[in-house]
């Protein structure tokens, strides 16, 4: 997938992530070598947001994958695997 195709998956990922998160940050900021646990995501929470993503998207992915993720990157990765 091109960069512009990644470009879009990350707006779309922030505007999730936002949603989901407890603490206010410049979300604009959030790239994909971002770490999750800088967003304030542990491994359970990040369960929580996967069911909010695959709803934004529209694709399922397993659970045992996304909680393995360190980076925005990896899980943009993860959506481009699965079609997104």
């Amino acid at each position: 997938m091109d960069g512009n195709g990644t470009s879009q998956i990350l707006v779309r990922l922030r505007d999730v992530l936002r949603d989901s998160a407890v603490e206010e940050r410049d979300w604009d900021a959030v790239a994909p070598e971002t770490t999750i646990e800088s967003l304030g995501f542990d491994s359970l929470t990040i369960l929580d947001v996967l069911y909010d993503v695959e709803e934004e998207f529209g694709i399922a992915l397993e659970p045992k994958q996304v909680v393995k993720t360190r980076t925005v990157g990896e899980i943009i990765g993860l959506l481009q695997q699965h079609g997104a």
